[in-house]
């Protein structure tokens, strides 16, 4: 690709962001509601409390306006280690669990794609997706009063700050911080479906662009204040549970990734995973990090953490188990690659059910994902013919349904405060569905757009040549030894 082709591209779209985020507003984030909120709930001068107030407890995150909170010294520490565990699910994790899968000549543009996604995402949240996703707005996305992250200061000297109410005990910065490792590792996942294959530049352009009009409006209907998917907005049109990113991280991404594998079309050779030891680091590195994703989405350190915590564990343990005894009875031996990718479905499925459901359900979850992931990495994608490089589509859209479906079965409410199936509550286990959907076809609608725009403007593919001889040193100059 030239760069006059790139810049081309960059000189349409460019302007169209920067017009988004031009005339950011001011206000707090319930907008038209939030004085009188704040009026509500402003003591009296001769009661006004003897020290910054502790911000816990507010019932309705639509309409609190947060003001010189006191964090939870407890919650911010729990938070920061979380922040952490989830970017090193990206870099190195996933870096190295896709690098060891693919041949040995696209090994460096695996991981730098891995690399440069984090660092792209990382600027865009900051810019915009953040204020899109985690403000309020409307029950499609959220407003811009947080755009290039205005007003997130604290008051350091005093130890308060003006908290987003969806994370109460927290400063802003550390609930944002942790929010970016979401926003990072979700378009990051999709690379798995286009390894091998896709122009660099186009990645660039496409994740991008995906991380704008995908990523921070799914993440808004799902967890945003007044979002229509999120089950704890009472003005929810679909009351859908999902903790930790069952439909706007794993089925986002795997939807996005066949997307990509169905217009990129299939490689023209392919051969097996160069080193199974970077694969088995990265899994394990993402297991790991898997516990400040799931645990962490309670965004404080208490009850619900424990059990997301002890649930991630043994779905992961039943997933891998469950695979790799799969795959010994389909194709007589158990692989390295095999329980690796059993133990990743497992994580993923056991995602959007982790503050809901108990041990028993969790262990359910695990199995279920190691069956129908193996199915959707390995059956169906021979059978209808799709070349998803790296089972992204398989093992995160396919595992992550299973799992959001499976949470309205399995749901407990003393563990989440929404029961399900199991309890009584059936319709859940519909709303559950229906999220899915609309999660799916929304992203694959627009995620052929944005394919479609940048393929006519730079092209998707390299050129057959480059293909044959490796993405690592035509692309990027450099080869792997």
């Amino acid at each position: 690709m030239s760069f006059r082709k790139f810049w081309t591209l960059a000189a349409l779209i460019l302007p169209l962001l920067l017009l988004a985020v031009a005339f950011p507003t001011a206000v707090s984030y319930a907008d038209d509601a939030a004085p009188a909120a704040a009026a509500d709930a402003a003591p009296a001068a001769d009661a006004a409390p003897a020290g910054p107030p502790a911000c816990a407890g507010n019932a309705d995150p639509k309409l609190a306006v947060l003001e010189k909170c006191t964090p939870n010294s407890g919650d911010t520490a729990w938070m920061l280690t979380s922040m952490a565990l989830v970017l090193m699910m990206t870099v190195p994790g996933l870096g190295l669990f896709y690098g060891g899968m693919v041949r040995k000549k696209n090994v460096g543009d695996t991981v730098m794609t891995s690399f440069a996604i984090t660092c792209l995402v990382t600027v865009l949240f900051a810019v915009c997706t953040y204020s899109m996703a985690f403000t309020a707005g409307s029950p499609f996305v959220g407003g811009f009063s947080r755009a290039f992250l205005q007003g997130i200061v604290s008051d350091i000297a005093n130890g308060i700050g003006n908290p987003n109410p969806l994370a109460a005990t927290i400063p802003e910065t550390v609930f944002m911080c942790f929010q970016m490792t979401f926003a990072i590792i979700t378009p990051a996942l999709i690379a798995g479906a286009f390894a091998e294959r896709m122009k660099f530049s186009a990645m660039l352009w496409f994740i991008g662009l995906w991380a704008v009009v995908v990523y921070a409006p799914v993440a808004h209907w799902v967890w945003g204040p007044d979002g229509f998917l999120n089950n704890a907005n009472s003005d929810a049109i679909v009351h859908v549970m999902d903790f930790a990113g069952g439909t706007v991280v794993h089925i986002n991404a795997g939807v996005a990734g066949l997307m990509c594998a169905l217009m990129l079309g299939k490689r023209k050779d392919t051969g097996p995973a160069h080193n199974v030891v970077l694969t088995f680091i990265g899994a394990s590195l993402l297991w790991v990090g898997w516990f400040g994703f799931n645990a962490g989405s309670a965004v404080t350190a208490g009850m619900q953490a424990g059990m997301a915590m002890t649930v991630t564990q043994l779905a992961t343990g039943m997933a891998g188990l469950t695979w790799m005894f799969v795959e010994w009875i389909h194709r007589g031996k158990p692989t390295v690659i095999g329980i690796c990718s059993g133990a990743v479905a497992g994580l993923v499925a056991i995602t959007p059910a982790s503050g809901f459901v108990g041990p028993m359900g969790s262990l359910a979850i695990g199995i279920c994902a190691g069956v129908i992931c193996y199915i959707g990495a390995v059956w169906l994608k021979s059978a209808i013919g799709y070349d998803d490089a790296l089972d992204c589509f398989g093992v995160h859209a396919i595992g992550g349904a299973a799992g959001a479906i499976l949470t309205g079965v399995f749901a407990i409410s003393e563990y989440g405060g929404t029961s399900g199936w199991i309890e009584g509550n059936g319709a859940q286990v519909l709303n559950q569905i229906e999220g899915v959907c609309i999660v799916i076809v929304y992203d694959a609608i627009v995620s052929l757009i944005i394919l479609k725009i940048v393929d006519l403007v730079i092209g998707l593919r390299v050129d057959e040549e480059i293909e044959r001889d490796g993405l690592d040193l035509a692309l990027h100059g450099e080869t792997v030894q």
